[in-house]
């Protein structure tokens, strides 16, 4: 997802001051994997771990959470 579609997605700028230290953040918990496409961009990528955290969110959110619809 590039910071243009967050921007759509949030519907609010996305400050790259604050998104990039973000995905350092996750780099270093392991979540993450940083990665080059050229030497101006990078990419990132969830990891294996990165994964499991997130189905364990959902997992949980289903347990405790409820929408009714």
């Amino acid at each position: 997802m590039t910071p243009s579609e967050l921007e759509n997605y949030y519907e609010s700028e996305i400050h790259h001051g604050r998104l990039y230290p973000n995905l350092d953040t996750l780099v270093d918990k392991g979540l993450v994997e940083k990665g080059e496409i050229d030497q101006r961009t990078n990419s990132y990528a969830l990891t294996r771990r990165g994964r499991r955290e997130l189905t364990a969110r959902r997992e949980w959110e289903h347990q405790y959470v409820t929408l009714d619809e």
